[in-house]
């Protein structure tokens, strides 16, 4: 083996290991973040969980990141402990999948059917298809993502072979020869392959290099049983190395990964070399093969489920013996608290799933302003002092979610996002300033509220009334506008401006009547002033609700600006919309009338 040789084989790892990336990525990408999401929900049953975490370990090609995304998940709270050792257990099954694509390049045969089986024969057409796809689709796109996953592919296999033929000439070195015998050994060969592992972080990655060796035939199976052992150790780097600095149940969910390969080795290297001793499996002498690689990691890894799987919950009990609670905490049974509006930064290494993370905490505070506005308006008809500091803390938490969002969608702006996530984020960038000052208007009202409260000052039954229908449409514009948020229905966004302009007219009937009752002498100006103040909170409020659904729109539907979105209503929507306003005017009904304010 010469200088050209061992270029070669560098080039070949630098392409296998990129073209395992661009393709996990394209993998990703596809998804959406949709499978990742569902690991949050769908975990309930023990055994659904090691399914759910072995499809999706297999889509995104490494149980690095599904494991990693379990820590970040346990860490956020949305998953137990309990939860999260199913997963786990899952993602060392599907990261087998990648052996097994790679265990093509040892296809041997002259075959027409062998011969179509061979990546050299099929990857050169994936590769023109993939970057036909790539150079011919504009912007984002589903097509690009497919291409990306085909040129991924073609690159990946290609770097594998491209190892396989350089490090042939291994097969009769005399000092590579020595070296194999040596991880025979089973405790230097484990040690082997877990350092491999922990240096690249991707037990699929190092379990390709192992059977670009197998290339030589210099490599017997029991050299290579014992490094696939130690691979398999080693892949627990990633999630440990994640969990610093993380909860005490995020660092425990990282030890249960730990643990469930370490006892898996221990238990099935136990079990084969007893067995060894007494039966002498003669195939250990054997040249390994890239399908023989593949049997023995698929193997491992389903028999450490299968054997560890009635255990699961004692996997949490060691994990937590080992990361302890504090003294306090567990005499008086408290839990570790969660930032509800926290979003963990390990969700960063997978953007789509990262984003999808990002709607669900937009949602969640677009809730919390309806939550907010709801109950001021009610404190507003009815002083209650227990809801008042309800609203208080809701605006606190509003403006948490706006700092929290906007910082973490800036960062991941940079990130290689599809057309739908880049559409979703501008929607949520726009949107959690309106959402957050909803809130604010909200505590006013509040504070308006306690100023009539304290001062002894109340409405006359008209003006009671007055205040109650524009609270009445107030309450179903803000409930329209969070439901088309949370929901991403642009089409449901579209009926909150007609109602929006229902609540300016009504305000301006208001103020009318209020007016006529000033000129009258039948309220006082201090009155008025906080009047003037509600009124104009409220007209706000459907501003903000107003400039979220056109945001929605214009971003989602039409792609211009707002500006735009007005100045290009034709007449047909016009008409429409003048009825929409006409019929909505009916149902919250105020005369030009008299009130009476009391002191």
């Amino acid at each position: 083996m010469n200088i050209f040789d061992v270029l070669s084989m560098i080039g070949g790892l630098a392409l296998f290991l990129y073209g395992m990336n661009v393709m996990g990525d394209g993998l990703s990408k596809m998804a959406g973040g949709k499978l990742e999401s569902i690991l949050e929900r769908l975990t309930t049953r023990r055994i659904f969980a090691v399914l759910l975490g072995a499809g999706v370990t297999a889509v995104i090609q490494s149980s690095s990141a599904t494991t990693v995304m379990v820590v970040g998940f346990v860490n956020s709270g949305i998953m137990k402990l309990g939860q999260a050792v199913g997963i786990i257990m899952g993602a060392n099954v599907g990261t087998t999948i990648t052996s097994w694509m790679l265990s093509l390049t040892g296809i041997e045969g002259n075959t027409l059917w062998l011969t179509l089986l061979k990546p050299s024969s099929f990857s050169p057409v994936l590769a023109a298809v993939g970057i036909i796809l790539i150079m011919a689709c504009k912007g984002e796109s589903t097509k690009k993502d497919v291409g990306g996953i085909l040129l991924g592919f073609a690159v990946l296999m290609f770097g594998m072979e491209t190892m396989s033929d350089s490090v042939a000439g291994l097969a009769d070195n005399p000092s590579f020869t020595s070296l194999m015998t040596a991880f025979g050994n089973p405790v230097l060969g484990m040690a082997a392959g877990a350092i491999l592992t922990a240096i690249i972080q991707s037990s699929s990655a190092s379990v390709g290099i192992l059977q670009a060796l197998c290339a030589t035939g210099a490599v017997p199976y029991s050299v290579a049983f014992p490094i696939i052992m130690g691979q398999n150790i080693g892949t627990c780097v990633t999630s440990v190395l994640s969990a610093v600095g993380a909860s005490k149940n995020a660092k425990r969910a990282a030890m249960i990964h730990l643990y469930f390969n370490i006892i898996g080795t221990i238990i099935i290297m136990g079990v084969f070399y007893g067995l060894n001793a007494f039966v002498d499996f003669a195939f250990l002498d054997n040249s390994a093969n890239a399908a023989g690689i593949a049997i023995i990691h698929s193997l491992f890894n389903i028999g450490a489920t299968a054997i560890l799987f009635p255990f699961a919950n004692k996997l949490v009990k060691l994990a937590e013996i080992t990361v302890r609670d504090r003294d306090e905490d567990r005499e008086q049974g408290r839990e570790e608290e969660v930032d509800p509006v926290s979003i963990d930064e390990r969700f960063m290494a997978k953007p789509a799933f990262a984003m999808e993370v990002c709607r669900g905490k937009a949602r969640d505070m677009a809730k919390v302003s309806l939550e907010a506005i709801n109950l001021a308006l009610d404190v507003l008809v009815s002083y209650d002092e227990n809801k008042a500091r309800e609203v208080v803390r809701l605006e606190g938490l509003g403006d948490r979610y706006e700092d929290t969002l906007g910082s973490y969608l800036v960062q991941l702006s940079s990130k290689d996002l599809s057309k739908a996530d880049s559409q979703s984020m501008s929607v949520i960038l726009h949107s959690i300033s309106d959402l957050e000052r909803i809130s604010d208007h909200a505590l006013d009202v509040v504070k308006s509220a306690e100023e009539i409260h304290s001062k002894k000052l109340s409405f006359t039954e008209q003006a009671r009334q007055e205040v109650e229908t524009l609270s009445r449409a107030v309450k179903d514009i803000c409930r329209l506008t969070v439901d088309s948020f949370c929901n991403d229905d642009d089409e449901a966004a579209s009926h909150v401006e007609p109602l929006e302009e229902v609540i300016d007219t009504l305000s301006k009937k208001i103020k009318e009547n209020h007016i006529r009752r000033l000129q009258k002498g039948r309220c006082t100006i201090e009155m008025g002033f906080i009047l003037e103040d509600i009124l104009t909170g409220l007209e706000r409020v459907s501003d903000h609700c107003s400039n979220v659904a056109v945001e929605m729109i214009t971003i989602l539907d039409n792609g211009y600006s707002t500006h735009e979105y007005f100045r290009n209503f034709s007449v047909e929507e016009t008409e429409e919309f003048t009825r929409e306003y006409e019929e909505l005017i009916k149902k919250y009904p105020i005369d030009l009338q008299d009130g009476i304010i009391k002191q």
